[in-house]
């Protein structure tokens, strides 16, 4: 058996695969989802236009997983251009504990199997790894973010990637929770292979005005989506006040991908659909 087809046969996704999905969004916008090497073939199938990859998860295969992994990829078909988790939580780039050396083959490892699975854009959320001890002074703890931002985007265009930082909401970290902080951080760090992404959750659990969209617009990569009431698929337009959002990510003219990053109230396959529906006509 070929290493391509026992792939394949260990992860299962030959016989989950299915008919292919729908095509495309008509529009340039692409809509992705959160998950893993095993969704490929479900998000396929629900009519996803791409997968959104834990990196962490990733750097950690052996070369033999890692193998498998691009294996799947490739007999799916469905196109991996972002991940996320990027630093894994004890791997600190703020406080006392920063390690430069761990950081930067971190950085060569989980970058350069990003690019072999043809990711383009790694999503820098990881609220461990930045959250800042009890303490430790804050203006040094930015001053360290940007430094690593700087290697960071160094080591990105080495391998063709952006890094689009993500604000998070309080409860997950405790430095750069808004987008306008998260901006702030990518103006200092002033390099090109390192930009923003916002999050729909995030942005709304912290209340920030969807405005901050246009004052941005020249930095954001990517976006997040999610209900926020429980984190949940979107489906209606009912359901949360969404208008203004889409009313600024349309007049900014994004033509960039939007991961859902979110669980189904009841079901993937019933509510995936039914969410990509939702958006597409949201933002179309």
């Amino acid at each position: 058996m070929t290493r391509f087809l026992r792939a394949a046969f260990v992860l299962g996704l030959a016989a989950c695969a299915g008919p292919p999905g729908p095509g495309p969004a008509t529009s340039e916008l692409k809509f992705g989802y959160c998950g893993s090497i095993g969704d490929l073939a479900a998000a396929k199938a629900a009519g996803f236009d791409y997968v959104e990859l834990p990196v962490r998860d990733i750097a950690r295969m052996s070369d033999e997983e890692f193998g498998r992994a691009v294996d799947a990829q490739e007999y799916v078909g469905l196109p991996t251009p972002v991940a996320n988790n990027f630093l894994p939580a004890d791997l600190k780039i703020a406080g006392p504990a920063v390690d430069k050396a761990r950081q930067n083959g971190y950085l060569e490892k989980s970058l350069g199997r990003m690019s072999r699975l043809a990711v383009r854009i790694v999503v820098l959320g990881s609220g461990d790894a930045r959250r800042v001890p009890d303490g430790f002074p804050q203006a040094e703890a930015h001053a360290q973010l940007v430094e690593f931002g700087r290697r960071a985007a160094a080591a990105a265009r080495r391998h063709g990637i952006v890094i689009a930082v993500e604000p998070l909401r309080k409860q997950e970290t405790n430095i750069i929770h808004t987008a306008a902080e998260g901006l702030a951080w990518v103006k200092a760090v002033d390099h090109p292979n390192f930009q923003l992404m916002v999050d729909f959750y995030h942005l709304a659990s912290e209340k920030e005005d969807p405005g901050i969209l246009l004052t941005a617009k020249e930095h954001i990569r990517h976006f997040h989506m999610a209900n926020p009431k429980g984190r949940v698929f979107p489906l209606d337009a009912s359901e949360y006040d969404y208008a203004g959002f889409f009313a600024n990510l349309r007049r900014m003219g994004f033509r960039g991908g939007m991961s859902v990053e979110a669980k189904p109230a009841t079901t993937f396959a019933a509510e995936a659909p039914r969410t990509l529906a939702f958006l597409r006509g949201a933002l179309r």
